[in-house]
């Protein structure tokens, strides 16, 4: 984390040039691009190895900046007012005279937002005369990374700079709320869907497997640490980890625990992490026990489902 300015600097001029930078967010770190550049966008779809169907969420760090490309209405408001800058993206519907690249959406007439808290990247955005397409720093249906290493191990020098932001804190990527229709949640993630409804004062309805997407997270298999994953399992088979919430089994070097003391976003934020050790040990699959469905808990069996999905 060291000269972090001057990596900021170099940042900005990457980016203005159409490079591709990885960038640490609150949630997981992103791989980003000019979102008003065709090039830059599509240099973010070529690295991952993603489907120009998966649209990219785009980061902000003005709220001015984001009405000069997307309609926002009092629903909008009253969620930017509570969470934001934080875990939530907003899916809106897109002005017809927005700047942003086609290949953000995949062309469609929506388009996904959100306002990073991140110290770094929220200084860099401001340093920036557009907004940054940043999807996870990782290739499509892989783990999502937490930490600089993560990033350096799924690209190497592909990337011109990662700017290392130490672990994120969170661990998981945002919540995605649908604002276009009905409200509804697309993706759970860092912010729960009972925080939603408190301010909002309704039930949500979790929609994360739509024919048409409209945002990142919707397609069946994600997450993968490259290895099966089996879920709602009771024990392991012969060289499967064990993943469990909290264990209380000790002196098993194949068991694996989310969380110490129950704590939920401990959990989350280990997730991801936990997932890429177990295949590191070279373990031939993961075997999950039963995970606490409330909460982060729904965001943390979203990814586990999604990673073992056949």
């Amino acid at each position: 984390m060291k000269n972090i300015h001057s990596n900021i600097e170099r940042a900005k001029k990457y980016l203005t040039n159409n490079d591709i930078v990885a960038i640490p967010t609150e949630t997981v770190y992103g791989l980003a691009g000019n979102a008003y550049s065709n090039k830059a966008v599509k240099k973010i779809f070529s690295l991952k190895k993603r489907p120009l169907k998966n649209p990219l969420i785009v980061h902000y760090y003005r709220i001015k900046d984001l009405k000069q490309d997307c309609i926002v209405n009092e629903t909008f408001n009253k969620l930017y007012r509570k969470f934001c800058p934080g875990p939530l993206t907003f899916v809106l519907n897109k002005k017809k005279n927005s700047k942003l690249s086609k290949y953000v959406n995949a062309n469609k007439k929506t388009i996904a937002v959100r306002f990073p808290k991140n110290k770094i990247t929220q200084n860099l955005l401001s340093k920036l005369n557009f907004p940054l397409a940043a999807p996870s720093a990782n290739i499509s249906t892989r783990l999502s990374p937490v930490k600089f290493d993560d990033v350096k191990e799924e690209f190497g020098n592909k990337i011109k700079l990662i700017l290392d932001g130490g672990k994120t804190k969170i661990g998981l990527e945002s919540t995605i709320v649908d604002l276009t229709n009905k409200i509804s949640i697309l993706r759970p993630g860092g912010i729960t869907i009972e925080q939603l409804e408190k301010v909002l004062h309704r039930k949500l309805k979790l929609k994360n497997f739509l024919k048409n997407i409209k945002s990142p997270g919707q397609l069946g298999f994600h997450y993968s640490p490259g290895i099966p994953v089996r879920l709602n399992a009771k024990y392991p088979k012969k060289n499967e980890a064990f993943l469990q919430f909290l264990s209380k089994t000790k002196n098993k070097n194949n068991y694996f625990a989310l969380t110490k003391n129950g704590n939920m976003r401990e959990a989350a934020k280990n997730l991801f992490s936990i997932l890429r050790l177990i295949k590191k040990k070279g373990y031939s699959s993961i075997a999950v026990s039963k995970i606490p469905n409330k909460g982060l808990g729904l965001a943390i069996n979203d990814r586990l489902k999604k990673a073992s999905y056949k």
